[in-house]
């Protein structure tokens, strides 16, 4: 049943990249999902805050974990528009997330199946379900968008 709503909460995601597309941030957006509601929302703002820590998924747990007042999101599902990278893959798998959604792949830095897969090492406490590729047209055009527009201003 999860699998019926996919698209409705990665267009959610989506939403959130294109925030991040008008700040002049990498596009990538995220959203958690716990019994099929909303919880928290975000990205990325690494430019905006100067800060390395400025993923959306980290922003995302740290506002999940502050709302529901603890640090294990047992109940949650991550949409994000991009593959998650090795230090959001940590941080899923800390936070116990049970199920991530993902748009498009990342050859460059993703952590669940491109460069690496964390999601089931088994040399980990902990794994989470995951599906890659929904509305991965549309994850990886905005992506394609903002590189090709902050190539023109170089």
């Amino acid at each position: 049943m999860p699998f019926l709503n996919d698209d409705f909460f990665m267009k959610e995601a989506l939403k959130e990249a294109r925030r991040a597309f008008l700040k002049k941030e990498a596009p990538i957006g995220a959203v958690a999902v716990v019994n099929g509601k909303i919880l928290a929302r975000a990205h990325n703002l690494r430019e905006s805050k100067q800060d390395p820590l400025g993923h959306a998924e980290l922003i995302l747990i740290k506002k999940l974990s502050q709302k529901n007042k603890q640090w294990r999101l047992l109940e949650a599902t991550v949409y994000v528009t991009l593959e998650p990278c090795l230090m959001c893959m940590g941080a899923l798998l800390q936070a116990r997330v049970t199920r991530l959604v993902f748009g498009t792949f990342d050859p460059k830095a993703g952590a669940c199946g491109s460069l690496y897969d964390l999601s089931q090492d088994k040399r980990l406490n902990h794994r989470l379900e995951v599906q890659s590729g929904v509305l991965q047209k549309e994850c990886s055009e905005i992506l394609k968008d903002f590189f090709k527009e902050l190539r023109k201003k170089m």
